[in-house]
């Protein structure tokens, strides 16, 4: 009898330790996954962001387009930046089957027909910010389906003249 209690005391206290370490997996798991899902951007086209309609107001995004030069404006003492993008392919292998970046920025920067998307961006603004540059920027999509951003990357398109030599004197 006393064997057998013996190895109840002894299953017993496997089974605890088994179900705690469980419970601290479990828990570290759910820890993982709700902070990954609440840091989490959504990278989009802008033809993206315009199917998903109102279902991504309020989420962190991050978005690519091509700047539309004449839609530039800048409130330097408020330090209000405002302008167009235009949507450019999300994907490279599209990008570079229509000619490289340089060409697919001229295209959409000219292109009239091109969902276009309003960004509002709170800072100094950058040298970089010209016609036809990519801009990358992270944000939100408010009530007004205006974006406002809290980053903004450029990508020069003079760094792409070399491609499009055409393109270096607008």
């Amino acid at each position: 009898m006393e064997q057998t209690a013996s190895v109840e005391k002894v299953s017993s206290g496997k089974m605890k330790f088994l179900v705690g370490g469980l419970l601290i997996a479990a828990a570290i798991v759910y820890l993982i996954i709700s902070s990954t899902q609440a840091s989490a951007q959504y990278f989009m086209t802008i033809g993206e962001l315009e199917s998903k309609g109102a279902s991504i107001e309020g989420r962190d995004l991050r978005i690519s387009g091509a700047v539309i030069g004449e839609s530039i404006q800048y409130d330097p003492e408020l330090l209000e930046l405002s302008f167009m993008i235009a949507d450019i392919p999300g994907d490279n292998a599209d990008i570079e089957a229509q000619g490289g970046l340089a060409v697919v920025l001229h295209e959409a920067a000219i292109d009239p027909n091109r969902p276009r998307l309003q960004v509002v961006y709170s800072g100094p603004k950058p040298d970089l910010l010209r016609n036809e540059a990519q801009a990358i920027v992270t944000g939100k999509i408010g009530e007004d389906g205006k974006f406002y951003a809290n980053e903004l990357l450029l990508k020069c398109p003079t760094k792409y003249e070399e491609s499009v030599p055409e393109q270096a004197g607008s």
